[in-house]
């Protein structure tokens, strides 16, 4: 296939092949719009340019001068020659919008000798020379690679001294004599000269647009959207149309849509007497397009209707107005905000113009995270003091606390943000009566994040940023700054920055939009999706979301409250199984209260609850917090038995400590060790249950979940506990009350031997946070914050395999637990409750393993929504291409 292609040639081509610019210009040439004549260098050259080790390819720079001479015959003009030179520019346009990342240069093809002739023989040399300078300014930093800083200080000189404050205000004199002082400024920098040859300038060019690609700005862009480094850039030559000739021409940019609102009207902006990127350099305030000449504004407004019936979408166009004439430069698919992604798609539908699952398709499903949460409105003044791991997003200013106790207390009267080194289980009540929560510590699953995204407050984690003093008084930041206690800061958990002082927030409020693009994703998606939840409140927000169930309620949280940590502590000081009991029985109406509000909020929805996974340690205070309490208990003169009973627990803590507690005596272990633990729970499950069906007449949909099993024989032990306590509360109430159990599968083994636990298991829920920590032999926690950032920067990895699934690992074995499973339990239900339940990623993998619903935090259900009907558009196209 012909590598350099004209625009008429290139019809049928793809924007891989084409670059989306290329393929924008090929597309509308083809429907008659007013479009200057050019070809495109595909993207096979950029990709050949850099397995060649950056030498241009062999044969390119002829097929190159044969469409140069295509495009002179078709306009009657000569290529840099005289009278009425042809001149052109040169474009970057890879396959995905990369905006200002690459490089462009204009007016190629100028010399001093045509310039001066030129300007000679025209009415307007200063429009000759203005062109001549922009040429030799873009094309010695571009090309060349002088510092553009150099050129931008002459020019100001240039103004300076002729006492102007615009470069439009330059004579034509005075721009010849700036275009000899950069080409000075080139020479004296680089050593070269700037090349008098057209094709010289022409073949330069393209080497330049093609480094480009792989420039810092580009990779980094790339790294940011997730961009494959391995598409490469197109070229395209084109021939210049000029807005720089005076009042009667200029240059624009516009949107056939508000990309702000997706309303339906022409957006953007213009600028007489102008060329290329000036609209948006800012050295000149253009107008609004609702403003300009009559005639130009009727023929933007034909075209916007011609370009969104052909594109079938909201597009971004770049045009020119050259003595009253319009001509169109760029279109591409235009970026836009969440609000406008949502009702663009929405309203297109309605309009006919894309079908439904064309709309789902349109909206990235984490667009719906920026409209579910408040966000920051930061003005000029707001410096970020610090950055964090963006854990939760949405915004909170509050006053700093350090201590749980006291924030829980404060928090009652005043707005509040928790700083912490790190989270426990403990710091539940800190957090709940936080606006938002920052801590040193931690990644983005680690417990603030995840109970965090869970309450849908923000969160900044791993902020390596932020020091606390050893008085827990203050933090100090690593620019210097020092932060007290009862001072106000503003966390942004969209973006993990730390601003001093509140910053403006928005409200956001979901369009009608919003909601009907979620109705029109259900008609599609075949995934169920379910909502982690642990209280009724929370529970009634993930209805509120569309939730069909709760996949993950977590048992623990509820052991956690003040009213009841001060049991859980005396259960696990007993010294034998019957006092262990007695204590644990004291916890069960609290339980059963739990239960019975969560049932009734989701009817017969179902309700998976996770029995009690966290070691026993984690509810007593930390050894350091003990012994200084000691040490004060003696200085302060408490009694001995005081004493002694601290020192119970001192030792108490010691002997439950673990090297490694998230491979120690939790979970299921600590229920082998432990029975009458699941015993309490299964029947304060089941009392609430039943007072629930008694209540309503509908029976509760009752999935009860043992975590951590990785043998058969641990899942077949507890399920006899468990059926054994529910045939014991159900005679006891003289009542039939239908229930499942089931398991997690969060370590290799489990998924290794997946059919012989379903043999025995109702139902299967992956919990992939400890999966893909077991699997990679990670500890979540550390490795976050002190080497995936490296993994991902050398290439190691792609992303971090806690914020998407690891597809080769964690992914092969989600795929073969499935099958394995239900080849011996038909019936098996499969679902999943880790945070990859959340990620647009990890839901497609979900969605090709069979898995039968996703579960996760309650403000990403929408999310997750959009992205199973994706995954299931997707797998139809495919399927019925």
């Amino acid at each position: 296939m012909n590598r350099v292609l004209s625009f008429e040639e290139a019809k049928g081509q793809d924007r891989f092949m084409l670059g989306g610019k290329g393929f924008g210009l090929v597309e509308m040439t083809s429907i008659g719009l007013p479009v200057p004549p050019g070809f495109t260098i595909t993207t096979d050259v950029c990709k050949e340019y850099y397995r060649g080790g950056g030498n241009v390819p062999s044969g390119l720079l002829h097929e190159v001068r044969q469409k140069v001479e295509e495009v002179e015959r078709r306009t009657g003009r000569k290529f840099g020659g005289t009278p009425n030179p042809l001149l052109f520019s040169v474009r970057s346009g890879a396959p995905y919008s990369m905006p200002g990342m690459m490089d462009t240069i204009l007016n190629l093809g100028l010399s001093d000798e045509a310039a001066d002739w030129l300007a000679g023989h025209s009415e307007n040399p200063r429009f000759v020379y203005d062109s001549f300078r922009r040429l030799v300014q873009m094309f010695g930093k571009v090309a060349i690679g002088v510092d553009g800083e150099l050129f931008e200080r002459e020019l100001e000189e240039r103004r300076r001294r002729a006492g102007v404050k615009m470069d439009i205000e330059l004579s034509a004199e005075e721009l010849r004599e700036v275009a000899q002082k950069f080409k000075e400024i080139i020479r004296t920098r680089s050593g070269r000269e700037f090349p008098q040859d057209p094709h010289v300038q022409l073949e330069m060019s393209i080497e330049a647009v093609l480094q480009s690609w792989n420039n810092p700005r580009a990779k980094e862009y790339r790294r940011y959207y997730g961009i494959g480094d391995d598409l490469g850039t197109a070229v395209n030559v084109q021939t210049m149309v000029f807005g720089n000739l005076g009042d009667n021409s200029g240059s624009g940019v516009g949107f056939t849509r508000n990309p702000s609102t997706g309303e339906r009207d022409l957006f953007g902006e213009y600028l007489p007497d102008s060329q290329g990127g000036d609209v948006v350099s800012g050295a000149r305030t253009p107008v609004s397009l609702s403003v300009v000449e009559p005639a130009i504004h009727q023929r933007l407004l034909e075209l916007t209707r011609t370009l969104e019936s052909h594109f079938r979408d909201m597009q971004d166009f770049e045009f020119t107005v050259e003595k009253g004439t319009l001509y169109l430069l760029q279109t591409r698919n235009g970026k836009r905000t969440p609000q406008a992604a949502v009702k663009i798609a929405v309203d297109m539908v309605e309009e006919g113009l894309v079908r439904p699952e064309e709309a789902v398709s349109r909206v990235e499903p984490e667009m719906l995270d920026a409209l579910l949460h408040r966000r920051l409105d930061p003005g000029p003044a707001d410096k970020p003091l610090a950055k964090g791991l963006n854990a939760s997003p949405g915004a909170a200013s509050g006053k700093v606390v350090f201590d749980t106790d006291e924030a829980a207390e404060i928090g009652k009267s005043e707005k509040i943000i928790l700083v912490r080194p790190e989270t426990t289980p403990e710091d539940i009540k800190g957090m709940i009566a936080a606006q938002g929560v920052l801590t040193v510590r931690g990644g983005m699953t680690s417990h603030a994040a995840v109970v965090a995204r869970g309450m849908g407050k923000p969160a900044i984690v791993g902020c390596g940023d932020v020091e606390i003093s050893q008085d827990g008084m203050s933090f100090v930041t690593r620019g210097g700054e020092k932060v007290a206690e009862g001072d106000v800061i503003t966390i942004d958990g969209t973006s993990g920055n730390v601003f001093r002082g509140e910053v403006k927030t928005i409200e956001p409020e979901p369009s009608p939009e919003f909601w009907r693009l979620l109705q029109i994703a259900d008609r599609f998606k075949r995934l169920g999706v379910w909502a982690n939840a642990d209280t009724p409140e929370a529970a009634a927000k993930a209805l509120g979301f569309g939730a069909e169930g709760i996949g993950l309620c977590r048992t623990e949280r509820m052991f956690n409250a003040p009213d009841r940590l001060p049991i859980v502590r005396e259960m696990i000081m007993s010294k034998d199984s019957e006092e262990r009991k007695r204590h644990l029985y004291r916890l069960s109406p609290f339980q059963l209260s739990d239960f019975t509000g969560i049932f009734s909020e989701m009817r017969e929805r179902p309700v998976v609850i996770r029995l009690l996974d966290l070691p026993l340690h984690e509810f007593l205070p930390p050894v350091d917090e003990l012994l200084l309490e000691i040490e004060k208990m003696k200085e302060d003169g408490a009694s001995a038995d005081e004493i002694q009973a601290t020192e119970a627990v001192l030792a108490r803590v010691r002997q439950l400590s673990e090297h490694n507690p998230m491979l120690g005596h939790r979970g299921c272990r600590l229920a082998v060790t432990y029975p009458e633990i699941y015993e309490m729970q299964t029947k304060a499950i089941l009392r609430a249950a039943v007072e629930v069906s008694r209540k309503t007449g509908k029976d509760p949909t009752v999935k009860i979940m043992i975590p951590l099993v990785a043998h058969v024989g641990e899942f077949g032990f507890l399920r006899n506990v468990i059926e054994k306590a529910a045939a014991e509360v159900l005679h006891e109430l003289g009542t039939k009350m239908p229930f499942q159990v089931g398991t997690m599968i969060e370590t290799p083994r489990a998924a290794l031997t997946a059919g012989d636990i379903a043999l025995q298991s109702d139902f299967f829920s992956f919990g992939t946070n400890d999966l893909t920590q077991t699997t990679f032999g990670f500890s979540r926690d550390d490795v976050e914050a002190k080497f995936i950032p490296k993994y991902i920067e050398t290439g190691i990895l792609d992303r971090s395999p806690f914020d998407s699934v690891d597809v080769a690992g964690v992914g092969k074995l989600v795929k073969m637990a499935v099958e394995q499973g239900r080849k011996t339990n038909p019936r098996l239900e499969v679902g999943i409750c880790g945070e990859h339940g959340g990620d647009p990623r990890s839901i497609a993998l979900f969605h090709e393993a069979g898995l039968d619903y996703v579960s996760c935090s309650s403000f990403r259900v929408p999310i997750a929504r959009l992205a199973a009907a994706q995954a299931a558009v997707a797998k139809s196209s495919v399927t019925t291409a």
